[in-house]
């Protein structure tokens, strides 16, 4: 038996194959459109072949530095000009961007520098106070870069050089080579899950570049789209977008300060045609005050995800003259893989209809392989019934690589085949999905991941607490907040909400701190365990 004629003589060679990277989308962009306004901040701007020419410095200057393949660097910044150079420059040299949250406290950076070995850390001076802390707790912190953004106070130096020096000293000639590997890590992303400590989530230069593509064929994004940065760059890497745009020779407005009046400004004044943001951005910029809107007269395009966004909200973003695309994912998908695929013959329903089918979640990215909805315990798919539960399953070149020195957490997140989103959903008749409850109690507040786990952590740790239990409150502004329900000790009752409140703000970051404190006894299974949906709905009525 002998194999296909098309076995033979046919193999892969460098006429015929290379493996998928982004960085050659930026190599593009400033061939073909050198002069193309590429970044603007503030009143500073640059074209695609500056771009380039900064993001070759940043990756001599690391070479310089004996930063090389797999070693990580790591970026504390808002949305300037050093972040969006760093998902080029860094990867130019086989190093993994680790782009860390700005909202986490001392004690999470340090564990995540730790954990993620990073050989150097590039600091925005806002982060000066929380960067210091971080580093003290450390026993052998990484060398530090500062930026230095003048549209910011800054604070006290923490390296011994800023950022412009440093890029100085690199050779804006430098070449790069393309990965060997397409399954080479480039990025890393740590998310809180359901642990007290972030997991570590890996990309690869496929999964970046297949995503980065798949952003420009879901939105129908054209050529030189402008691009508002309200999106955090560190969530999952700006969903991709920062090597999307560039795929589009696009300009990047960035943006310090997600602020309804700073977002309508650059609206009008860049003609921004494109951005991100989770549903509470998008109910800031409805609910702004007459003094903060801006009057527009050109389409701009929304990407929204994170909580589920209530219909209302995507009704108000149209009627204020904004188009929505409502998309779906996980930091372990890259960001946006599921996307409510629009179609012409919804336009004629009313403006209630088209805004609760917007709010779907949707069918798979056209670069995902697959997309189910399936009974977690038995892994048969749920029928397509809109009312039958069950869990939401990604397969395909844009799922992690996996999780970073978590072998087990690896392989309980792949079992039969799948990754496990931990989210619960329904698969409607077309073969839509919507979500209806997180199976692992995340939190979504204003975008940003929470554990209710971690917070029980630091609620227990109050010596007045006797058992403590937290779920997501609805909350008009931020999508959910945590809301704690505490049983105090005999003798404790003199302990208030505020109390509460105050302890945890000493232990975490603020963001995870509970808005809420309900004091009782909590209700419990006969073997003990909290019932959490019993929680839910008194959260709900609050």
């Amino acid at each position: 038996m002998t194999g296909s004629p098309y076995d033979t003589d046919l193999d892969p060679v460098a006429a015929n194959h290379a493996p998928l990277t982004p960085l050659g989308l930026l190599e593009r962009a400033a061939a073909t459109y050198p002069d193309r306004t590429a970044m603007i901040h503030g009143d500073w701007s640059y074209t695609y072949r500056e771009f380039l020419a900064r993001c070759r410095r940043l990756a001599s200057a690391l070479t310089q530095w004996g930063i090389g393949v797999g070693d990580t660097v790591a970026v504390l910044a808002p949305n300037v000009p050093a972040l969006l150079e760093a998902h080029f420059g860094v990867a130019m040299v086989g190093a993994v961007l680790n782009a860390i949250n700005t909202r986490l406290d001392a004690a999470t950076i340090a564990f995540i520098l730790d954990h993620g070995e990073a050989r150097l850390l590039i600091v925005d001076r806002e982060y000066t106070p929380v960067v210091t802390a971080a580093l003290a707790r450390m026993s052998a912190p990484p060398p530090v870069v500062d930026i230095v953004d003048p549209l910011a106070p800054s604070g006290a130096p923490v390296g011994a050089i800023d950022y412009e020096a440093f890029l100085r000293a690199g050779d804006p000639a430098q070449g790069f080579a393309q990965p060997t590997d397409e399954w080479q890590a480039i990025a890393l992303n740590y998310t809180s899950g359901t642990t007290g400590n972030p997991k570590g989530v890996v990309y690869h230069h496929r999964g970046a570049f297949l995503n980065a593509v798949g952003n420009v064929m879901v939105w129908a994004m054209p050529q030189a789209p402008v691009y508002l940065w309200t999106l955090p760059m560190f969530h999952c890497n700006g969903w991709c977008f920062p090597w999307t745009v560039t795929a589009q020779a696009g300009t990047h407005v960035c943006l310090r300060r997600v602020e309804a009046k700073a977002i309508y400004d650059a609206i009008v004044a860049h003609q921004v045609t494109h951005f991100c943001g989770a549903p509470i951005v998008l109910n800031m910029i409805i609910n702004a005050a007459p003094d903060q809107r801006r009057a527009f007269h050109h389409a701009v395009q929304v990407m929204t995800a994170g909580a589920a966004p209530p219909s209302a909200v995507i009704a108000g973003m149209e009627r204020a003259g904004f188009h929505v695309t409502h998309v779906y994912g996980l930091t372990e998908v890259y960001g946006p893989a599921v996307v409510c695929a629009w179609h012409d013959d919804w336009d004629a329903l009313s403006e209630d209809q088209r805004s609760r089918l917007k709010a779907r979640q949707g069918v798979r990215y056209p670069v995902l392989e697959g997309l189910t909805v399936r009974d977690p315990a038995t892994m048969q798919p749920t029928p397509a019934d809109g009312q039958t539960l069950g869990e939401v399953m990604f397969r395909g070149n844009i799922v992690m690589k996996g999780y970073l020195k978590n072998a087990q957490a690896t392989a309980a997140a792949f079992a039969g085949g799948w990754f496990h989103s931990g989210d619960l959903a329904v698969l409607h008749a077309d073969g839509y999905i919507e979500i209806k409850d997180r199976s692992k109690d995340i939190i979504i507040s204003g975008g940003e991941n929470i554990s209710s786990i971690e917070v029980e952590d630091a609620l227990y740790r109050h010596p007045a607490v006797l058992e403590a239990a937290v779920v997501a409150r609805p909350d008009p502004t931020w999508g959910e907040t945590p809301c704690a329900f505490v049983g105090l000790k005999p003798g404790s009752e003199q302990v208030t909400a505020e109390d509460i409140i105050a302890h945890c703000r000493a232990t975490m970051a603020s963001f995870k701190v509970p808005r809420t404190v309900v004091f009782g006894s909590l209700p419990k299974t006969s073997t003990g365990k909290i019932q959490k949906f019993l929680l839910r709905e008194k959260a709900k009525a609050l």
